[in-house]
């Protein structure tokens, strides 16, 4: 079911399948976020829930248990059910179910709220902890924008330029997704801009970046100087990934609270970085928030 929002010249639709905002215009009716084309890929927004990327063979363990789950966890793949709506907002609520159970041994409560505001968009997850036992878990987005954004216009021309100067290194990937310890490469080295190119994403498939000075990045057409701002306080790691070796038209821009298995991680969930653990009735809160410029 399709969710309709406003506020003023701006509109946004949100699906209750994966509890994603999938469209976002603007009064000139021009669209922000990836149509989803199954011929580069069809995701539009994916809410990545109860863990970020892969785990090692697939698999982890709860107390000592081990259970099996598909990348990125099961939310974007589960039907979530309004709970409170309004002209330009609406929140969606997740939780557990015996299908979920099997993968995921916990009661939990996941709300997503999107929100439409002055030229832009905030989405705030909500997990609440009603169980007897501590309840860990990872989190984050998967928010793809159309790059290029207008007609006449090339993947290339954009820039993702960063709120701070920034030297960094991007978190390498096996070919199985695991990140490799101790292997980062430098693609930040005492800039604040990156320029697009598809090169990067067919050699190193997603850029991931962790504790960075900035907790907001824009993506900017070098001559226009129009795009988006992305501010992400509240996440500790930034991934940006367009499908390698397809030329796809867009770009995520991925908040996360947590991140693919290390090569050499223990296999316990509670020992991935990032990992939140909620105390029985405890709620935790993270927001972002996108802007047209």
């Amino acid at each position: 079911m399709e969710i309709q929002l406003s506020h003023g010249t701006y509109s946004a639709l949100v699906e209750t399948q994966g509890g994603e905002l999938v469209s976002y215009r603007d009064g000139a009716g021009s669209e922000y976020i990836w149509g989803g084309d199954s011929a580069y890929w069809s995701g539009h927004n994916p809410i990545l829930f109860p863990f970020v990327g892969n785990l090692k063979n697939g698999k982890t363990r709860f107390n000592a248990k081990t259970y099996e789950m598909p990348r990125h966890g099961f939310a974007r793949r589960k039907k979530f059910t309004p709970v409170e709506q309004g002209e330009d907002f609406v929140a969606l609520e997740l939780r557990e179910d015996p299908e979920t159970l099997k993968l995921y041994p916990y009661p939990f409560r996941l709300e997503v709220c999107h929100r439409l505001i002055d030229e832009g968009f905030s989405t705030q997850f909500r997990v609440e902890n009603p169980g007897d036992a501590p309840l860990p878990f990872c989190i984050g987005a998967h928010t793809a924008f159309r790059c290029p954004l207008r007609p006449g216009e090339r993947f290339e021309d954009y820039r993702l330029v960063f709120d701070h100067s920034e030297r960094a290194a991007t978190l390498p990937l096996s070919p199985q997704g695991l990140l490799l310890p101790g292997q980062g490469e430098p693609i930040l080295t005492g800039s604040d801009t990156l320029p697009l190119d598809y090169s990067h994403f067919d050699r190193l498939d997603t850029l991931i970046f962790e504790a960075l000075r900035s907790t907001g990045v824009s993506l900017l057409h070098g001559e226009t100087g129009k795009g988006v701002h992305m501010d992400f306080p509240d996440f500790p790691m930034i991934a940006f990934w367009t499908m390698p070796h397809k030329q796809a038209p867009y770009i995520c821009l991925e908040p996360w609270h947590g991140c693919a298995a290390y090569e050499n991680e223990s296999g316990e969930f509670t020992d991935k970085p990032h990992c939140i653990t909620l105390a029985p009735g405890e709620i935790k809160t993270l927001t972002y928030t996108v802007r047209v410029i």
